[in-house]
C-alpha cells in the first residue's frame, strides 16, 4: 500500500520500519528490505518504508538533485513484492527539514507513527544538517525501548551497491552491471509518440519513447526487452542522436523484434540487456540499414542466450 500525504497512516501506526529514499530498490536496499519484514513478521507487526516526497535534496540543493531510477510507483510496487505492507511518501517541506534529530524521532517515529522499532544502514542521516546518525539513533531507540537493528550494504565485485553507484554505471552505459546491483534489468517507460518514421522506411520501425522521466543510460545502442500490453518482446534500443541524418536531438527509439501493429498513443517499457555500440556517424542510409540489420541480430542473439540460461 502506498500512501502519499499526512493521511491514512492508521495501517501503518505501531509497525516497523525502514527510513530512506530507496531509489532503485537495489540489492543493498533489499537486504535491508529483508530484515525489515522478518523482523515485523516474527512480532506480527507491519513492515513499513517511509520514504519522502519530493526528496530534500529538491528543497535544499535542487541544482544537485540526481535523476531518478524509478518513481515512487514503481518503488512501491517492488517494496511490496518484497513483503513490504506500507510505503509512505511524506511530504516534504521547510519545516520537516527544519526539525532536529531528536525532534524528527520524536514527532515523526513516535508520535506520529508509534514506530515499535528501525532498520537502517550505516550510513543513515536524519534530522537537521543531517545531523542524526546510526549511533545517535540507537541511543533514541535504546531510551524509547524499540528495536533496533543496523544491516550492512550490499557488495557488488567488491563494491558497495548505492543507488549513485547505480547512476554512474547507467550513465556510462554499463546497464549489465547495473542490472548485477539492482538484482534486475534496469528499465525505463514512456509512452510511444510520432516520429521522423526514418527506421521505417530503413524497414526497421521502431518506437519513439517521450516523457521518460527517469535516468537514461549513454547514448548507445542496446539490447534488452521491452513490453507493451502485457507481452515482452526482444528489443534492440538506440538512444542519442542520428548524426547519419545531423539530427543531434536525444531519442529514444525502440524496435521490438517479432511485433507488429500500431502502438503510437500506448505506454511502454523497456528493460536493458546490454550495449552493444556507441553511437555512429554513417556515410549514407544504406551503410545506416546494414548496420541496423546486424544490430537486430546481436540483440535476437544476446537476448537468446540470457533467455536459454535462466
Amino acid at each position: 500500500m502506498l500512501i502519499r500525504g499526512l493521511e491514512g497512516f492508521d495501517v501503518c501506526r505501531g509497525g516497523m520500519i525502514s527510513i530512506g529514499n530507496f531509489d532503485g530498490v537495489h540489492r543493498g536496499h533489499q537486504l535491508m528490505i529483508r530484515t525489515l519484514v522478518h523482523q515485523a513478521r516474527s512480532e506480527n507487526l507491519p513492515a513499513v518504508v517511509f520514504t519522502f516526497e519530493p526528496h530534500p535534496i529538491h528543497l535544499l540543493r535542487p541544482e544537485h538533485a540526481p535523476p531518478e531510477l524509478m518513481g515512487i510507483e514503481e518503488r512501491a510496487a517492488v517494496l511490496e513484492s518484497l513483503g513490504v505492507d506500507c510505503v509512505i511518501a511524506y511530504p516534504t517541506d521547510r519545516a520537516l527539514l527544519n526539525l532536529s534529530a531528536e525532534e524528527f524521532f520524536q514527532q515523526i517515529l513516535c508520535d506520529q507513527l508509534q514506530a515499535k522499532g528501525l532498520v537502517e544502514g550505516p550510513n543513515f542521516y536524519f534530522g537537521k544538517n543531517r545531523a542524526g546518525d546510526v549511533h545517535l539513533l540507537r541511543t533514541l531507540c535504546d531510551r524509547a525501548g524499540m528495536f533496533f537493528s543496523v544491516v550492512e550494504p550490499g557488495l557488488c565485485d567488491g563494491r558497495m551497491i548505492s543507488s549513485s553507484e547505480v547512476r554512474k554505471a547507467i550513465q556510462s552505459g554499463e546497464v549489465a552491471l547495473a542490472a548485477k546491483m539492482l538484482g534486475r534489468f534496469y528499465q525505463i517507460k514512456g509512452m510511444v509518440e510520432h516520429g521522423e518514421e526514418r527506421g521505417r522506411a530503413l524497414g526497421f520501425p521502431t518506437a519513439n519513447l517521450a516523457d521518460v522521466l527517469t535516468l537514461l543510460p549513454a547514448e548507445g545502442v542496446y539490447c534488452g526487452f521491452g513490453s507493451v500490453g502485457g507481452q515482452r518482446y526482444p528489443a534492440a534500443i538506440h538512444i542519442g542522436g542520428n548524426p547519419t541524418f545531423q539530427n543531434s536531438e536525444t531519442k529514444v527509439e525502440v524496435h521490438l523484434i517479432g511485433f507488429t501493429g500500431d502502438i503510437y498513443d500506448r505506454n511502454l517499457q523497456v528493460e536493458f540487456l546490454e550495449k552493444l555500440r556507441d553511437t555512429q556517424t554513417f556515410s549514407d542510409a544504406n551503410a545506416l540499414k546494414a548496420q541496423l540489420a546486424i544490430d537486430i541480430e546481436s540483440s535476437k542473439k544476446q537476448v537468446d542466450q540470457w533467455n536459454a540460461a535462466q
